[in-house]
């Protein structure tokens, strides 16, 4: 299970500084350049979901959707110094718990 919340946050991390990037690049007027570490980044998260063990990769990235909510609040309040109100974190508890429950739920031997 460490591996797997190990994956998940790693990529959670990796694909919004990939986001990130683009958006500086397209939004904030940044070089065309933020765009290499960018496009690095959003590979690296790719890849790092290849490391839950899971036989589905639908129901990887399904899961996975609960934790980039999660994560992107972090940044939110991390990163761009805004905080996320208390709808923000009502709606992130929740996808957690269905994230929590799509990635630990019991299901019959494959």
């Amino acid at each position: 299970m460490m591996k797997t919340i190990a994956a998940y946050a790693g990529a959670a991390l990796a694909e919004i500084a990939g986001c990130y990037a683009f958006w500086a690049w397209l939004r904030l007027g940044k070089s065309v350049w933020w765009l290499v570490p960018g496009g690095l980044s959003l590979a690296v998260f790719a890849y790092l979901l290849t490391f839950v063990d899971s036989i589905a990769a639908g129901r990887t990235y399904a899961a996975y959707g609960g934790v980039y909510i999660f994560a992107s609040l972090a940044w939110l309040r991390i990163v761009e110094g805004m905080r996320p109100d208390r709808w923000d974190v009502i709606g992130a508890a929740i996808c957690l718990a269905g994230a929590a429950l799509i990635i630990a739920g019991p299901r019959p031997p494959v």
